[in-house]
Order: C-alpha cells, then structure tokens, then sequence
C-alpha cells in the first residue's frame, strides 16, 4: 500500500488485491471474491465464502477516506440491515458490524503526508484478533417467527435494489425485462420496474421459506434444494421459482439468495413452525410473521395495495354469519360444510377467511365422529370447492402455505398431483391470455384456470377482506365496467364532477361480489371494507344498485373514523378494528333465487374500544345481532339511520347546489411550494425564473418532486411562457380564511396550476363578484361551521382542512368569456335557478331585479338573496338541526314567507358578509393591543387563558383577544391560531399586524351577529 501511496495515483480499487491476499492468508479456506458486476448492482466489495458457505462481506473505502461519514450513507445503512456479519475499512482502519451494531474497531496504521504509514503495533494485533473473530463468526440460529421475518425481510430488501441496479445494466431483451413483459401481458398491465423487484425479492424470499418448511435438509438446505421441496399443492410457484431462482439465477443476484438460504439453513424450524400452531384466539402466528415481513420491507407497498391483516374477531363473525345464512335461508343444513357450495375469496391476501372456513368444516366433521372420512372428504368435497385469488406474490405464497399446514395440522395428506384453488391473478380483470415465452405461459395458465374459476364456477358465497386504496391500482377496462352501474341513480346519470371515491378498490370488489352471485342466481356476500358507501353521496347510485340485487342487506357498522374523528355516543373513546385511520363495516348482502322486490336494509353498530369490539363479534353472529330496519329511499338510499321527518324537512329546503348551478371545487395548484406567494412582486420574480430555468434545474430550485399526470414541470413553464409572463394574469388568491396570497392565475388546466377550475374561477377574476364558499359533506366532529365569503378565486384547502370535504365556490355573478356577447341588460347576470327565483318571488311578492340589491319593498336581488342565505347558514340552530344532514351533502336553505323576516335576516347577512370581506367599518376601531416593541416574528404561539394575550414569541403579544374569539372555528380551523402558524419563522408587517387585529374583530362580530340571526327566527322550520 505505501508503494501505491507513493506512486502519488492509488484509488480504493488499487489497495483490493492486497486486502484479498491479506484476509485469505488468516484463515484456511477461506475465499474473498471482488466481482465488479457484483459491485455494479450493489453489492459489497468483498464477499467471503468458506466452501459454499458465506462467512461475511467487506466493503473497502479508499485511505483518508472519513469512515464515519460512510457509516451515515444510505448504502451503508442497507448493508448494516441486511447483512449479519460485515466489515467497513479504509485499508487500515477495520469496523465490525454483526446485525448492524458495531462490534469492534481497530487500526493497523495511519497515511502520513509523505505518502508513507505510520504502523500501530498494538492496532496490527487488534486487526488481527478483529479479522480472526469475523472470519469465525457464525450468524445465531434464529428461533421466533418475528426474528425469522425482520431477517427474511431485511435480505429481500436488498435483494430487490440488486434486481433494480441490474435492470439498469441489462439490455431491453434480457432475462429480467422478459420476465417484467411477461408479468405485464397477464398479471399487472401498469407494473413498474420498481414494483416488479418488490415481487421478484419477495417471491424468492418466500419461495425459500416455504421450500424450507419442508425441507428435510435442514442445516444443509440451499437455494438449489428449494424449487424441489416447495410443497406440490402450489405447482405454479415451483415452476416460477426454479425459473427465477435456480441454476440459471444471475450471479449478480444470487450472491445474497444464497445468503437468505443460509439464513434459513440456520433457522430454527421446528420452533418457528411450533410457534405457527399456536392460537390465542385473536392472533394468527403465520399471519403475523407475514405482517411483520412486510412492514420491515416496506411498508408503503402495503398501503399502496391496502393490504391489512383482518382480526380474528372480524373474521370469525363473518364466517359463522355466513355459515348460519346457509342454513337458515338456504335449506343447507351443514352450512359451510355442505358440499356443493362453491367458496371464494377474491382478495385472499393470506388466506385469514378461507383458513377460518377449512376450520369451521372440519370442526362440523370431525364434531359428528366422522374423523375417517376426513382425508376423503378434503380431497373430494372440499378442495374442488374453496378458492382464492391473490394478486401479490408474498400473501399468495404465505396463503399457499397457511392452508396447506392447517390441512396437515388436521390429519389430511395430500396427494401428488393435487392442487389448492388459490390462483395468482388479478380479480379485477377479465381477459383470458394466451402468452408466447415459457416463463409467461406458466402466469397466464394460472391466470386462466383463475378466470374459469371467476367466470364458469357457481360461485354461492363470495367473502373476504378487500383491499381499501382510494388511488386503485386497478384500472383496468373490465374493473372499470363493473362499476359502471353504480353511476346512474333512479334511471337518471349521477351528476357527479368528479366520482372519483367509486374507483376506490374496496367498491370494485363489492361490484365484483355483487356481479358473481348475480351469475349464479343466489348467494351470500360478506365483506369487510371501508364504510363510507353507507352515506356517502357519491355512493347513493351504488346502495340503490345492491337494493335492486340482493334480497336482504345486513350492514354492521364498527366505525372507527380517525378521519372523521368520530366519538361514542357516550362521548368516550371509539377505536378501528384495524391499525387504520378509515372506518370499516361488515356487510352480509343476501341474494335468494328468484326474489325481485328491492332488498331489505339491516342495521346494527359497535361503538368503543377495540377489545370491546372484538369480544362482541366472538360473541355473536348474524342470528344473535340486534338489528334495525331501515327504509333506504331516493334520493340518497342511505344505509345508516336517520330522523326520517327531519330529514324531509331539510329536503324541503333547497340545495346550494340548485340554487348556484355554476360551482366548483377550489384551484389545485399541485406545487404550492412554486405558485403561491406572500406578494405580486414574490410572484414576478417566481415566474420569471422558473420559466427561464433549464427544466431539471428548476425541478431541483423548487423541490418539485417528480411529474404527475397533471402536473408537469415542462407544462408548467409553456404555460407562462405561452401567456409572455403577462402581470396583468397576478392575482389575489383565498389561500386560507381571511389569509389572502397571490399567484400567477392563467385558467389552463394541466399548466401552472394543475386544475384552475377556470370554467367557474375566471367569473371571480373577471369584475367584482361575490362568491359563497362551502363544502359537501362537513367532517362528523368539525360541526357546520363551513361557510365563507369571498370576492377572490379559492384555493383548494381554503376552508377545509381534512380530506373527505371539498371546498366548492357558488360565484353570485357570471361574466361572459372573452369575445362572448354581453349579457342581456348588462355586462354580467347572476348565477341564480330561475326556478329559484321565480319560488322567491312568489313566497315574497317581489318583483327579481337581475343586478344589486332591491328595496325589498318592491324588488329583490342577487345581493338580498346571497345575503339572507348567509344568515341563515350562520345560524346555531340551522347548523345543529340540520348537522346530521349536512355531514352526508351540501348545505340546503330553508325559504320564508315573511318579509320582514326576509328582510331583517337579509340585513344581518349583509353585515356577516362585510365582516368576512374584510370590508366592514365596525373592523376600523381595533378591539386589541399590541403594546410591545420587537422583532415581530412568529415564534412560539401560545394562548394566556388569563390575561386574554396571544404570545406570539417570547415577549410580543396581542392583548384582548377573548377565549371565545382565540377558538373561534371556521370550516376545519381556529382561525386565530391558523393563521398565526402559517407565519411561523416569518416577521409581521405593519399590514400584518393591523389585518390580525382586524380579523379578530371581525370574530368577535361574528359570534355577536349569529346570536342576533337565531333570536331573529322564532321557529324552526323557517316559514
């Protein structure tokens, strides 16, 4: 190395030969090998075998090299997870990792500046003893499933960023780009490279472990061994493996294959496969082993494809559901057991529902002394009848070899030739394939026989566990088609902008079930999903479509809303089922031959904490629940109870959305971060650099992450550039309540701004307007506090903070477009139903003026109406009569015939109107102090209950700020604090601080005037 040194041109690479020479020579045996292919892919400079087995890996850095700063980066963060023994060293300095924790540190030297060595004759024997201890290192056996999974799941990891690199440096043709092809063609049509690793990692790394829970090699068990020891009830995973993982793995790879084989050569399996025959009742030691894999390798996969584990409890209540419908409603008096019902789960992840169904037959078997039929009975009655279709690799092979050990567990042998009907495919497409290459011929033949399954079979019960992801992974033709159905309501198109929730996975999988039993004429449905289509709006067009097919609907709602944040009735806690934040519901839909009346709607709910939850659903099923009748009619068909004669009274009322037919949700910019700015002269600079920038460099400048669909960054700058970075197109934008910002407003979707709603916004850019700001659907826990006035174009997010809500603008005023003919009578007309008015006109005896405000002796106009209707929704009681309604659909306005109460609410609205305009003279004499001089910056925000102050940092405050005004909430947030904590870190203006003080007057105002509005109305309904 000191000759190297001195040479003056030594790289890391020039000190490997001695550092082979050196390891080798301490230790019969031992081999160290450097292949730069390896190293290309990811893999550690070194790998040390001693015959077949792998002793440990190096990886060199060049001398003077900072090894503390090596440890820090992500490649070594990789090695130290994912592989039990490893060196890190310069050449002279040696760190030893043994599952991640460095275990000891020595140093054979240091450089000098002269290019020499300063040796350590201590440090030479550390090394030595160091080095002696790695090369005798042996990994500890592990025992428990958890460990067996972190382990398995660390190796996969980095199996699967070896298999990306190699992508990388292999031609369109080679073996990994065919096998990607032949996994697009007739599994996954959209499957990325990085997504085809993840299957590639977890296919061999749990096609090692299945083939290792059978292997009678033990200690000796290697990758070659496993395609032969896979279990034959799963014949296409033991051509796909020796395909993938065999003679013929690419070497680049099977470096660290044959490392997770050792792993498991190591494990202890009888321990391990112990503890899978162990039940606590709530807990399924197989399924956890696969939870637990998953969320060490990665859990987002997990959340992309919605795959969560069902409890127990869940499963149990459906199953035995289930099992008594058929023998109450379906004269089969074995229930499941009976032998010409056909069983599917179309999501069948590890197989959690069919392992409880096996279960629940064998126990019915074996309960009648019939034990030695058992292995007949499996083999002629049972297998040919329960299946399960899964379209991940890991869960499929996890299910595979669930079942196949409860069917050992049970006495049953199988036979060499005989499968279990869990196929790999995509239940959500149709197609029948027909594929060229060996390799896709083996996917698309168990695609097709699934397919068979899915089409010919009389499928009679169908349940599971869908997968919940609100952005579907499947977007395929035929899932599309099956919810076609669910968008027409009383024969008529459901109206919906955007019904974007109806592509949710979960709905595609009900529409499946639904379509399946449809097919075979009768059957039962029983899933566990999401439970938003109980009162969704954009889901009515569904609930009446299972009305229309299943004889009776049993829904059990066990709520849970994180999102919603919903609370017990009893005001205490209320927990999921899940670890998620949605809620879920049971449904058991029944679909008996030849009933054509719309189907009857059950009802029942758990409320609480989740081991209460699950201690009810052990202790009942179907027969034993409580249930109430609903009566789902039109419009919205709602599968959840409610106040049926005040519901009718709200319908009475008329719709925002009847009364503004021009609307629309707020402008999504999709890059906040770029578009919107605290100034015009922010915005002018912004736009003129971005626009001038080479795209990559402006992609980086901006933290604009990577393109999307509707979001480009190339897009982004035509679209300034096509306008000539006109500062006429600067505008003000509702960003937050009463937080105005600006930004660069051109109206063309899919440009600077992602989707400007400029069909409804460009009428709030045109003149002065006047716009109403409200949502559809208001968070359970938020109350109808969602209603704003605005001159401005919105942003999305300006009044809602959460995201089942959307802030939707109903302008008072049209203008027409560019090059349009002006409006009959003037340059705009307002945006009101003449039905509408024409209803007004009558119950008031006014005569409609088209512009303004009438005298409301004689006329009325737009004005007088916006501003009666923004009294009335700022009314308490209208937001507390009505708060069950307004959670499921936009706010309604109740009419009056009174005129002077017409009038007087009018009056109080025009006031509310000018307070959130900002434009009222009651904002003009602050009703708060700012008496200390300093920095104004937004520090640290705080409330002083008693003294009345809002600190905004250490020694600035605002005083006289009442507790009622500081939580004072419109839509989804306290205003005070909101608008304060958008400014953290930024120093207040002069404007700012006099604007802060004048919303909260504006607050103060506005709590004064709701009181007023409510003791104007003396009774409800409005009349």
């Amino acid at each position: 190395m000191e000759k190297a040194l001195a040479a003056g041109n030594a790289t890391e690479h020039t000190h490997r030969p001695a550092l082979k020479t050196f390891v080798e020579g301490l230790s019969a045996g031992i081999v160290a090998t450097n292949e730069p292919k390896h190293i290309e892919c990811g893999a550690p400079d070194f790998i040390l075998r001693k015959g077949s087995v792998t002793v440990g890996y190096i990886e060199a850095k060049d001398i003077g090299k900072s090894l503390d700063e090596a440890e820090k980066t992500d490649q070594l963060n990789r090695y130290r997870d994912s592989l039990t023994n490893l060196i890190l060293t310069d050449y002279l300095e040696f760190r030893w990792y043994v599952n991640g924790e460095c275990r000891l540190k020595a140093r054979l030297g240091s450089p000098t500046k002269d290019g020499k060595i300063r040796r350590d004759k201590d440090g030479i024997q550390a090394v030595a003893e160091l080095l002696t201890g790695f090369l005798s290192h042996k990994a500890e056996g592990v025992g428990t499933p958890r460990e067996l999974a972190r382990r398995m799941a660390r190796q996969a990891h980095l199996i699967r960023n070896l298999i990306i690199n190699a992508f990388k440096n292999e031609p369109e043709g080679g073996s990994l780009h065919t096998q990607l092809a032949a996994f697009r063609d007739n599994l996954i049509p959209d499957l990325s490279e990085e997504y085809f690793a993840d299957m590639y990692a977890q296919t061999i790394a749990y096609g090692l472990f299945a083939a290792r829970c059978t292997s009678k090699n033990g200690s000796l068990f290697t990758r070659l061994d496993a395609a032969q020891n896979l279990p034959r009830t799963n014949p296409f995973l033991r051509k796909l493996f020796q395909y993938i993982a065999g003679y013929d793995l690419d070497d680049r790879i099977a470096w660290l294959v044959d490392d997770l084989a050792q792993v498991l050569a190591q494990a202890d399996m009888e321990a391990v496969l112990k503890d899978f025959g162990k039940h606590s009742g709530k807990e399924d030691p197989v399924v956890h082993f696969y939870e637990t894999f998953l969320k060490e390798y990665d859990e987002k996969i997990r959340e992309m494809r919605g795959v969560y584990y069902t409890p127990e409890p869940v499963v149990s209540y459906i199953v035995r559901s289930i099992d008594h419908l058929l023998k109450t409603r379906f004269n089969k008096p074995q229930g499941l057991a009976d032998d010409k019902t056909l069983i599917l789960d179309p999501a069948v992840g590890t197989a959690t529902f069919l392992y409880m169904v096996v279960n629940e037959i064998y126990q019915a078997n074996t309960g009648m002394g019939q034990q030695g039929l058992w292995n007949n009975y499996v083999a002629e009655k049972l297998l040919p009848r329960i299946f399960g279709f899964e379209l991940l690799m890991a869960p499929y092979a996890v299910a595979h070899l669930k079942l196949g050990l409860l069917l050992q567990e049970t006495g049953y042998e199988f036979q060499s030739d005989q499968r279990l009907g869990i196929y790999l495919t995509n239940t959500l497409d149709e197609a029948i394939k027909h594929s060229e290459t060996l390799f896709a011929k083996w996917i698309s033949e168990e695609a097709n026989a699934a397919a068979r399954v899915k089409k010919d079979e009389p499928i009679m019960v169908v349940l599971g566990n869908p997968p919940y992801s609100g952005h579907s992974a499947n977007k395929g033709e035929w899932a599309r088609q099956l919810v076609e159905r669910y968008k027409t309501i009383d024969g008529k198109p459901l109206g919906e902008k955007n019904p974007k929730w109806l592509q949710d996975d979960y709905v595609k999988f009900l529409a499946f079930g639904q379509w399946r039993i449809e097919r075979t004429g009768q059957g039962i449905l029983g899933f566990i999903t999401n439970h938003s289509y109980l009162d969704n709006p954009t889901f009515r067009g569904m609930r009446q479509s299972l009305m229309s097919t299943f004889t009776d609907i049993y829904i059990l709602n066990l709520h849970g809303n994180a999102k919603k944040k919903e609370v017990a009735p009893d005001g205490g806690k209320d927990e999921n089922v899940f670890d998620i934040q949605q809620g879920v519901a049971i449904c058991l839909l029944v679909k008996e031959q030849g009933n054509t009346e719309p189907g009857k709607v059950h009802y029942s709910e758990l409320w609480g904490l989740r081991e209460g939850k699950y201690k009810a659903l052990f202790e009942v099923d179907i027969d034993d629940t409580k249930w109430d009748k609903l009566k789902p009619h039109s419009p919205h068909y709602l599968f959840v109870p409610r106040d049926e004669a005040q519901a009718e009274e709200f319908e009475r009322c008329w719709k925002v959305t009847d009364i503004f037919p021009v609307n629309s949700a707020g402008i999504v910019t999709a890059r906040d971060l770029l578009t919107i700015r605290w100034s015009e002269d922010e915005v002018k600079d912004t736009i003129r650099d971005f626009a001038s920038l080479p795209s990559e460099e402006a992609r980086e400048k901006y933290y604009l992450g990577d393109d999307t669909r509707d979001w480009k960054v190339a897009l982004a700058q035509k679209d300034l550039n096509d306008t000539k970075l006109n500062s006429n197109l600067i505008a003000p934008v509702l960003y937050r309540l009463f937080d105005i910002r600006y930004t660069y407003y051109t109206g063309h979707s899919r440009g600077f701004h992602c989707m400007p709603r400029g069909e409804v916004m460009r009428h709030m850019s045109a003149g002065n307007n006047l716009g109403l700001l409200t949502v559809r659907k208001t968070p359970p826990s938020s109350g109808a506090k969602y209603f704003m006035a605005t001159r401005l174009i919105v942003s999305n997010g300006a009044i809602r903070s959460d995201n089942q809500s959307i802030d939707t603008l109903f302008p008072l005023y049209l203008y027409p477009a560019e090059g349009e003919m002006k409006f009959e009578g003037g340059h705009r007309r307002a945006n009101l139903n003449p039905e509408f008015i024409k209803t007004v006109s009558e119950k008031l005896a006014l005569k409609f003026i088209e512009d303004g405000k009438g005298d409301l002796e004689q006329t009325f106009g737009p004005e007088d109406i916006f501003n009666y209707a923004y009294a009335v929704f700022h009314s308490p009681t209208y937001r507390t009569r009505y708060a069950e309604f307004l959670k499921i659909d936009f706010p309604r306005l109740p009419l009056t015939s009174d005129k002077e109460l017409f009038k007087a609410l009018a009056a109080k609205g025009a006031e509310l109107v000018a307070l959130h305009l900002m434009e009222s003279p009651a904002l003009n004499k602050p009703i708060t102090k700012y008496p200390i001089t300093g920095s104004n910056t937004v520090d640290k925000i705080s409330y002083d209950d008693n003294n009345q102050r809002v600190n905004i940092n250490k020694t600035q405050y605002f005083e006289g700020v009442p507790p009622e005004v500081w939580n004072f909430h419109i839509g989804g947030y306290q205003v005070c604090q909101k608008w304060l904590k958008d400014r953290k870190g930024r120093t207040l203006t002069y404007d700012d601080l006099t604007h802060y003080q004048r919303v909260i007057a504006a607050l103060k105002e506005t709590s004064r005037l709701m009181a007023e509005v409510d003791k104007l109305i003396s009774g409800w309904p409005v009349g």
